[in-house]
């Protein structure tokens, strides 16, 4: 493939190339030389589900194994256990070696789904960090200053609303960048947030006499609430473990605005002709080419006859979700089932939410409209919830 056909398939997407001349020199040497370049990830584990706005890296990954680059997915088992401090406004809470252990190995299975194994070395960076002694801590301190740390907008934040910032915090930015000089980096590749870290290892490259790494940062895909970054704590999410019928109703939930940076930032698609599409065509197309990747064609086309039998027949799911719900008492009034572990999807599971639609007159229970949120549910029953037009949930109501 010819240096710019392979620039633009790169290009894809990206929100920041530093530096783009520096890559096509990369590119040039390693066409010439035959020599695959090293491309690196790094996921810290604190949670153990991949969603959808981590398939962004993944996906970029696998552009360049497709080009013949090796990428190194490089669990950070060790640097987990501090918490990265991009974007928080406070001390993250350390994860026991246990923890992260286990949400490596959901990992490790999830992201063939993706990458090609041929391609992938996956790292994990106790393997060095657990034998690196306290003087060549201190050396590896020795290599960058207070005053570059102090610039990081997080940590002025913080300071400037007297709120702690941890030793181990601090050193984040160290030990990730510490990771290229070990991997010999070529080209790193983050979320826009993680432009500080990506630049410190950079830096250190030189600093440790090695070439520095090409920075490449993607944007941060908003997850289905259309605001926020997604996430499983805002349960905004489309968890790529999830069922084919599950992806495709939340996908279809997007506002419509998102629908191109979906299809940029997810798919192979041709956007051009993407652009041309009736929205719904468009919005059921990116659903189905999404769910593709991860559940088969086949999984994808019966997603979406199921979702149009639903949503357009009105028709109830042919296979809908029982969830059994303990509650302390004989009764219990609807809008408190959230307190007893009711999940829903395609909505914020908040009471103000749950409350709000209820008031909207978009739940259901049995078949029937409920629009009083103090409407009782009795234990030792079953009972057919539904909200909105797709999330639908049987409950058996059972007491402690």
């Amino acid at each position: 493939m010819e240096l710019k056909e392979q620039l633009d398939l790169i290009k894809r997407g990206c929100q920041e190339i530093i530096s783009e001349e520096e890559l096509v020199e990369k590119l040039k040497k390693s066409l010439k030389e035959k020599k695959p370049l090293h491309v690196k990830v790094g996921f810290d584990p604190s949670a153990p589900d991949i969603h959808l706005g981590h398939t962004v890296l993944l996906r970029k990954m696998k552009t360049f194994q497709d080009l013949g680059h090796t990428v190194y997915f490089l669990i950070g088992d060790f640097t987990a256990r501090i918490g990265d401090p991009t974007g928080q406004s406070e001390t993250r809470k350390q994860l026991t070696k246990e923890q992260v252990l286990e949400n490596a190995k959901t990992y490790k299975r999830q992201i063939f789904k993706i990458l090609d194994p041929r391609r992938t070395r996956i790292v994990f960076n106790s393997k060095w960090y657990e034998k690196i002694s306290f003087a060549d801590s201190l050396e590896l301190c020795s290599r960058y200053t207070v005053a570059r740390i102090l610039e990081r907008d997080d940590f002025q934040k913080r300071m400037k609303e007297n709120r702690p910032i941890s030793i181990t915090e601090f050193l984040y930015p160290l030990i990730q960048g510490y990771d290229s000089v070990i991997l010999k980096a070529d080209i790193e590749i983050g979320g826009t947030d993680q432009k500080f870290n990506l630049l410190v290892g950079r830096q250190l490259q030189r600093e440790f006499g090695l070439d520095a790494q090409i920075v490449m940062t993607m944007p941060l895909l908003e997850g289905t609430d259309g605001i926020n970054k997604m996430s499983k704590s805002l349960n905004n999410y489309v968890g790529i473990d999830e069922s084919a019928n599950d992806m495709f109703g939340k996908i279809m939930s997007i506002d419509d605005k998102l629908m191109l940076r979906y299809a940029e930032l997810l798919t192979d698609l041709n956007l051009d002709e993407f652009k041309k599409l009736h929205p719904k065509d468009a919005k059921m197309k990116l659903a189905q080419e999404i769910i593709k990747d991860y559940h088969g064609e086949r999984a994808a086309k019966d997603a979406r006859i199921e979702f149009e039998r639903v949503f357009s027949n009105k028709e109830l799911p042919q296979e809908i979700n029982t969830q059994d719900i303990f509650i302390p008492s004989e009764k219990i009034p609807l809008v408190n089932l959230l307190d007893y572990g009711l999940k829903l999807l395609y909505t914020t599971n908040t009471k103000n939410e749950f409350r709000r639609l209820i008031q909207q007159g978009a739940v259901k229970v049995n078949s029937q409209k409920i629009t009083n949120f103090n409407f009782e549910l009795v234990s030792g029953r079953e009972y057919l919830l539904q909200v909105g037009r797709r999330s639908f949930v049987k409950i058996n109501l059972r007491k402690r």
